[in-house]
């Protein structure tokens, strides 16, 4: 195999921390305490979430690498993590106006953002909520329409 073929993955991770509330319009108040729980309360609730972007493409023979961490780095400070950091997911992030904030919905909303990074193909986004749930999207499937 040479030099030219050899595609490598890059992993980098990032910290962000947003408050959210999980609640449905489309669910009566009966109906989001019993699916939500503890996670509907009117006020929300915060996490210190850890976002961990995959991306892969060939090594630069010039710079050994596959992408610069600086430029992946201002990327996903411009695209995610200002706009995240210390936000309201439900309130300041006009995706989550009219969609319920969940883990599963944020990592492809993060997806869809940091899937035009332009020196690298973006394999996936994996965001850890707390120390048991971890949530993974690598992208729309063929057939699979979100």
């Amino acid at each position: 195999m040479t030099r030219d073929a050899l595609r490598v993955e890059l992993g980098r991770r990032y910290r962000f921390a947003a408050s959210h509330r999980l609640h449905s319009p489309h669910l009566s108040e009966e109906e989001n305490d019993r699916v939500f729980g503890k996670c509907n309360n009117p006020y929300g609730h915060g996490h210190n979430y850890v976002l961990e972007v995959s991306l892969s493409g060939k090594i630069d023979p010039a710079t050994g690498m596959i992408a610069n961490l600086a430029d992946l780095d201002a990327f996903v400070e411009r695209h995610v993590l200002e706009e995240f950091d210390h936000r309201s997911l439900n309130e300041d992030v006009a995706a989550f106006r009219a969609k319920v904030p969940t883990t599963e919905n944020l990592c492809i909303e993060i997806f869809n953002r940091l899937k035009h990074f332009p020196h690298a193909k973006l394999e996936r986004v994996r965001i850890q909520e707390t120390g048991n749930n971890s949530f993974e999207y690598a992208g729309n499937v063929e057939g699979n329409h979100l």
